[in-house]
């Protein structure tokens, strides 16, 4: 083959290939946050879901699928895993390992999230599984059960409270605030930012949003949002540094308000099977358990989030305690004041639909 030729194709692959990339990036942005359903909001609860603590592989399995259809509107499982992803997409899963051995990702919501990636042409080669934290994701036992060919990826290897390096992390995407630790090198402009994840910088083109359904100390309740805010960026530990120290109010919706996390986050599966009313993020060893049995699913990370804040303060109404919002520091939980109005600023910011007259809930009890 003549030399000219030879580049000539080489240019025109490259250029296919180029267009390739930036029409799926296209079609990300279009699904992005709060993606083509704002407001809406479907629940499937199945009271088999969880059994004395074991989960059920098929309760779990039907209200997946009903939680999809009757999101999507699509005629079927596969159409509607179809409408948000197509072959050559690389998908990533936000898992929440945090909660452990509590409330946390189980295999039989992940296992359901990959084999509706795969109807939907998604390779499982292409397919990547995180948490933020390594150690984290080992100790939970992710690494054990994700179905054969799905990759898993991370940020940092373990927790610290610097969280200063970048190893992990995209110096091109980050969000900064006049929001700092005690301590901080001032002249350090790494102390004012919260950098992206290369994962989701560079290694998926959508994500799927798997909270799971907590109460938090500092943010009121940990769902889409703070599984988004505080699992794909570093230096975190400023938002909360103290009991008083607490910013998770405007620091959770700044982070999800990064373009790259906004446009790339196509879908929020909240895991409410087993719930935790109190004592957040984790580790009371059962104490603030509950089985919900209900799984969400929305485009819109803000109304999910306002139905799942409903759900914990009704537990914590029924248990004689106070709404998040009014509560006061006990022995497990030592912030000042929640702040669950992260969710409400988010709202302000066009990161979904906050009121309540506008959220179209649609619930389903299968048994």
């Amino acid at each position: 083959m003549h030399p000219r030729r030879r580049d000539v194709l080489t240019a025109l692959a490259a250029a296919a290939a180029q267009a390739a990339v930036s029409r799926r990036a296209t079609a990300a942005t279009r699904l992005g946050i709060p993606g083509p359903f704002p407001g809406r909001v479907v629940s499937a609860r199945h009271q088999g879901c969880a059994v004395d603590g074991k989960f059920q592989a098929g309760p779990i399995r039907d209200v997946m699928r009903k939680g999809m259809i009757e999101l999507s509107g699509a005629p079927d499982w596969v159409s509607a895993w179809r409408m948000f992803f197509e072959p050559g997409d690389v998908v990533g899963i936000k898992l929440n390992p945090v909660g452990h051995p509590d409330v946390y990702s189980c295999a039989e919501v992940v296992r359901e999230i990959v084999a509706g990636l795969q109807a939907a042409g998604v390779k499982a080669r292409d397919i990547v599984a995180y948490d933020r934290y390594r150690n984290q994701f080992l100790r939970a036992g992710f690494d054990t059960w994700l179905p054969e060919g799905v990759r898993w990826s991370w940020a940092a290897e373990e927790y610290d409270n610097v969280q200063l390096a970048l190893d992990g992390y995209d110096t091109d995407h980050y969000m900064e605030m006049a929001l700092n630790k005690p301590g901080d090198d001032l002249s350090d402009p790494r102390t004012r930012r919260s950098h992206v994840a290369k994962f989701l910088t560079r290694e998926v083109t959508k994500l799927v949003n798997l909270p799971s359904l907590k109460h938090h100390q500092s943010a009121g309740v940990t769902l889409a949002l703070k599984n988004l805010s505080h699992g794909l960026v570093n230096n975190v530990n400023r938002s909360h540094t103290t009991p008083t120290l607490n910013a998770c109010g405007t620091f959770i919706p700044a982070v999800v308000n990064i373009p790259v996390i906004r446009d790339k986050t196509v879908l929020h599966i909240l895991d409410g099977i087993l719930g935790m009313y109190h004592g957040g993020p984790g580790g009371r060893k059962g104490k603030y358990v509950w089985a919900h049995q209900t799984m969400y699913f929305a485009t819109d990370p803000v109304a999910l989030d306002k139905i799942g804040w409903a759900a914990i303060d009704a537990k914590r109404v029924e248990k004689g305690m106070q709404p998040v919002a009014a509560s006061k520091p006990d022995a497990d939980s030592t912030f000042l004041n929640c702040q669950p109005e992260h969710i409400e600023i988010a709202g302000a910011l066009g990161l979904g639909v906050f009121d309540d007259k506008k959220i179209e809930r649609k619930k389903f009890d299968l048994a």
